[in-house]
């Protein structure tokens, strides 16, 4: 007797349907859009690298999400946990095949190991777009944009981008003398939207004493518009200084543009990994907040330095798809579709499989979809099966398919339209708007 064995994924893992695939694969054609209208280029990398090119200063907690292992040759390897260090390897690499500043973007899958939760995988698709090169206020200011012009084209609603800068934050305490303990610290504080502040508070405590934390604390909790905000950080951060200049500039670039609503400056935005050094940010949909970011990223001025003399700098962000569409769903505006295609053509005999075929190369050459059916079954069969694989429309042929009229059936009235030529059936295709 056959032993068969049990089809299952991993945990955190997924399959993806037609219909899922489809509404992932709109999604991202409207953010490839958008990253190429501001200029950007395509780039890839591969999946699998050498541990210690992703783990080079990648921090703790990625260490203990990565998957590493040794492969048959026994080289120490691992699945990318981002984008961005891969992509810093690729610039170090290529240098003398790019030219500076280079806009590029980036669309694949990485894999961490932690725990799944809504909108969170261990296997997921991160849509990355960066500048290296440049280590101007315009740069960073680029990366927003698109962030905010992104996230709009797909319908998510208004958006919050939550900005600041790590240089500010690392002047506030040094000015505390605890700038050693930096990295520490801003692990923690990047903690404070999932645990809170009274736990946050205990961890700054532990980790240096109780007057300390609350210091940390009234800093990271500054409120106000982003001019008084800014003001409040500037001061105690020691006076005016370049991070104060660069935020004063981002905010004069976000009122020229008209787009000054959508931006906020957080002091409690840190982001956790260690190669940020600048400008950091993080996005919130304002329908649905608690799903958390769903777009972050910032400045990484020393990134590319780990694998070249050469220092480059560079800025970036971020887009989760799979969180993005988990908001879309809860928020009611996940347009999906189960096909590609609109329009089928019946099979009235099998041995005319090469016309219909000639038929449907017609069609597709006027700019419309159209699938051939296979078999010649009962028209009302073949009516359901194509209504199923997502088509509105079903051709139907005569005994010559390139010379007899036909019959176009709307599946969704069951209304025929008999007597076409082929001229007058694509007319009638395009007034609909296929």
């Amino acid at each position: 007797m056959a032993t068969f064995i049990e089809p299952r994924i991993l945990k955190g893992f997924r399959d993806f349907l037609p219909s899922a695939e489809i509404t992932r694969r709109h999604l991202l054609e409207r953010l490839e859009q958008c990253f190429r209208s501001y200029g950007f280029v395509p780039i890839d990398t591969p999946a699998l690298e050498y541990a210690d090119i992703l783990l080079g200063k990648g921090g703790g907690e990625t260490e203990k999400q990565i998957y590493r292992f040794n492969d048959k040759g026994g080289r120490d390897v691992a699945l990318r946990f981002d984008l961005t260090v891969p992509f810093a390897r690729f610039v170090a690499e290529h240098r003398g095949e790019l030219s500076l500043p280079f806009k590029r973007y980036h669309i694949a899958k990485v894999w961490r190991g932690e725990n799944t939760q809504r909108g969170r995988y261990r296997e997921f698709t991160q849509c990355d777009f960066d500048i290296v090169g440049s280590d101007c206020a315009a740069a960073d200011f680029e990366i927003l944009l698109i962030m905010r012009t992104a996230l709009l084209s797909l319908g998510v609603g208004e958006v919050s981008i939550r900005v600041n800068h790590r240089g500010l934050f690392n002047r506030f305490l040094s000015g505390l003398g605890v700038l050693e303990r930096s990295v520490e610290i801003l692990r923690i504080v990047d903690k404070l939207a999932k645990i809170g502040t009274e736990e946050t508070q205990c961890l700054l405590a532990q980790l240096l004493n109780d007057a300390l934390a609350q210091e940390i604390l009234q800093f990271i909790q500054a409120k106000g518009s982003f001019e008084e905000t800014l003001a409040s950080l500037a001061q105690a951060a020691g006076g005016d200084s370049p991070e104060v200049q660069r935020l004063t500039l981002l905010r004069q670039f976000m009122v020229d543009t008209g787009t000054a609503a959508s931006f906020m400056l957080d002091p409690s935005i840190t982001r956790g990994l260690d190669y940020y050094t600048g400008v950091v940010y993080e996005t919130f949909l304002n329908e649905l907040p608690d799903i958390g970011s769903v777009c972050s990223g910032g400045r990484y001025d020393n990134l590319a330095g780990l694998y070249s003399k050469e220092t480059i700098s560079g800025v970036g962000s971020s887009i989760g798809l799979d969180r993005l569409i988990a908001a879309l769903e809860a928020l009611g505006k996940l347009q999906t579709r189960a096909s590609y295609t609109q329009v089928a053509i019946a099979c009235i005999q099998e041995e005319a499989a090469g016309q219909y075929q000639a038929l449907a190369a017609s069609i597709r050459e006027a700019g419309i979809p159209c699938a051939v059916l296979l078999e010649a079954e009962k028209l009302t069969k073949q009516a359901m099966l194509a209504e199923k694989q997502g088509a509105r429309w079903l051709i139907i042929p005569g005994a010559d398919p390139l010379k007899d009229p036909l019959t176009l059936r709307d599946l969704s009235t069951r209304i025929n339209q008999e007597g076409l030529s082929l001229g007058k059936l694509i007319a009638c295709l395009d007034n609909e708007s296929i």
